[in-house]
C-alpha cells in the first residue's frame, strides 16, 4: 500500500498530537518533521528563507559566509591531503587520503572501491574475529619498519562470512548532521503505524564525545552518530591515523606484537584534521536535482505506489544548527535513515546495533551519479539494484517486478532525476 491522503491525515493527527508516550518530540510541531511522500521537492534542500541550497557536486553549500568558505577550502585540502608513516599512516590502511576512495564524480563522492569485512558465526552468534584483525581489512601496509614488514591483512581461515561494502557519497551529509534526534524515533514509531511489516528500527549506538548512546545515522549500518565521529573512525580504521575519539591502533591481523615496530606509535592527529574533514562534510552541498520530465513525474507516482517510499522518504527538516544555511531547512534525501532486515541482501555482519541482515536505507539522493549500486556494488543498474532487494523491502520489490515495462522505466526516469 501508498500512503493516501486520508491514512497519511490520519497518521499525521496521532503522530503530531502525541499519541504514545515517548515519541521523543517536546511540542507537537505544526508540520512533520518527515514525511515518506513529499510534492515540492524540486530541489535537493531550501534553507529556513526557502532558498535552493544544492549546487555542482562538490561545491559547498551557497550562501555560505566567507569564514565558512574559509573552513571548507582548508577542510577539502586535508580531505584530499595524502598522508604518510611520517603522518601517522598505517601500519596497516585502506588508502592514503579521503580523497582517494571519495573521488566519484568529484570530491566528496563515493567510488567503485570496495572494503572487505569478515566474522564467523560462532553457536549462532556474530564473531568479528578480533584475534585476526576483524572484522574490516586493511588491505595495505606501510612496509619495512625497524625490524618489521608491515603488509596488508588478509581474510584469515577462520572467517565464515566475508562481506564487500561500496565507498559512501558524502554530499548533503551536514543536513543529516543537523536532524534532531527526535526526528528518527518519530520516523520509526510513524512506520511502525502505517506500515509494520516493513517499519525500520533507530540504531542507538555509542557518542564518544557526549559518552552516551545515541541515534546512529552514518555508515552502511548506522554505526556512527555525527560527522566528526564518522570522521575520526574513518581516520583510524581507513587510514590507521590515530586521533582523540579514536586512540588506538590497529593491530595487523590481530598480531598487537607487531606495534611494536609502529614507526609513529603516539596519537597520529590531535583533533585537528579530523574537525577539518568534519567542516568539509558539513559544509559539502547536497547533489543537485534535474527537472522532472514527464516521464519522471509519473515514475514519481510510481515510486510511491510499489511503496519505495515507506524506507526511502522524501523529506527531512534540520532543527537548529551553528551553520545558518543547515539550520531549519528541508531536504529530500530519500532515505530514512533507519536499519531494515533485508533477508538475504544482508551483508552478515554485526555491527554497531545492526544484525547481520540489517542494512541502513541508502539515501537515494545522488543516484543518478553512481555506478554501481548496493551495499557491495553487485548491481550495474537500477532495475537490478531494486530486484536484489529482499526482507522487509520484498513487496516492494515484488511490486516493482509486476509493473508493466513503460512503469517500470518511468520509475528509473525518476530515481535518475535525483
Amino acid at each position: 500500500m501508498n500512503v493516501t491522503h486520508e491514512k497519511k491525515g490520519l497518521w499525521l493527527a496521532l503522530m503530531l498530537s502525541g499519541v504514545g508516550c515517548g515519541t521523543g518530540i517536546v511540542g507537537a510541531p505544526e508540520t512533520a518533521p518527515a514525511a515518506p511522500e513529499d510534492d515540492e521537492d524540486v530541489v535537493s534542500a531550501m534553507n529556513a528563507e526557502h532558498e535552493p541550497m544544492q549546487a555542482t557536486l562538490g561545491n559547498p553549500l551557497p550562501r555560505l559566509s566567507h569564514a565558512e568558505l574559509g573552513l571548507f577550502d582548508a577542510g577539502l585540502a586535508q580531505f584530499d591531503e595524502v598522508e604518510g608513516p611520517a603522518d601517522g599512516l598505517g601500519p596497516v590502511f585502506n588508502d592514503t587520503s579521503c580523497g582517494k576512495c571519495h573521488s566519484v564524480p568529484a570530491a566528496g563522492g563515493g567510488s567503485t572501491t570496495l572494503e572487505t569485512r569478515f566474522g564467523a558465526i560462532d553457536g549462532g552468534s556474530f564473531d568479528p574475529l578480533t584475534q585476526f584483525g576483524g572484522s574490516l581489512i586493511q588491505a595495505k601496509g606501510i612496509g619495512p619498519a625497524g625490524s618489521c614488514n608491515f603488509v596488508g591483512e588478509t581474510v584469515p581461515p577462520e572467517a565464515s562470512v566475508v562481506a564487500q561494502r561500496r565507498t559512501i557519497p558524502l554530499f548533503g551529509l551536514g543536513f543529516v548532521d543537523a536532524v534532531p534526534e527526535s526526528t528518527f524515533l518519530f520516523v520509526a514509531r510513524t512506520e511502525a503505524f502505517l506500515f509494520p511489516s516493513e517499519a525500520g528500527r533507530v540504531a542507538m549506538v555509542p557518542d564518544i564525545a557526549s559518552g552516551r548512546n545515541a541515534v546512529g545515522r552514518f555508515g552502511w549500518k548506522d554505526q556512527e552518530t555525527t560527522l566528526h565521529q564518522f570522521s575520526g573512525d574513518a581516520y583510524l580504521n581507513e587510514m590507521g591515523v590515530t586521533n582523540p575519539e579514536f586512540p588506538a591502533e590497529n593491530c595487523p591481523n590481530g598480531d598487537c606484537a607487531l606495534l611494536a615496530c609502529n614507526p609513529e606509535p603516539g596519537l597520529n592527529d590531535d583533533g585537528s584534521d579530523v574537525t577539518a574533514f568534519t567542516d568539509f562534510m558539513t559544509l559539502l552541498a547536497p547533489p543537485p536535482r534535474a527537472a522532472l520530465s514527464s516521464e519522471a513525474s509519473e515514475g514519481k507516482r510510481v515510486f510511491a505506489a510499489t511503496g519505495c517510499s515507506h524506507c526511502h522518504w522524501a523529506t527531512f527538516h534540520t532543527g537548529s544548527a551553528a551553520v545558518p544555511s543547515l539550520s531549519e531547512a528541508t531536504f529530500h534525501p530519500y532515505s530514512d535513515f533507519l536499519l531494515h532486515d533485508m533477508g538475504s541482501l544482508g551483508d552478515g555482519i554485526v555491527q554497531g546495533a545492526a544484525l547481520g541482515s540489517e542494512l541502513r536505507t541508502a539515501p537515494l539522493w545522488g543516484i543518478s551519479a553512481v555506478t554501481e549500486f548496493l551495499h557491495d556494488g553487485r548491481a550495474t543498474t537500477l532495475p537490478q539494484a531494486i530486484l536484489a532487494h529482499d526482507g522487509q523491502a520484498r513487496r516492494a520489490r515484488n511490486a516493482f517486478a509486476a509493473l508493466s515495462p513503460q512503469d517500470q522505466a518511468a520509475l528509473v526516469a525518476f530515481l535518475n532525476s535525483l
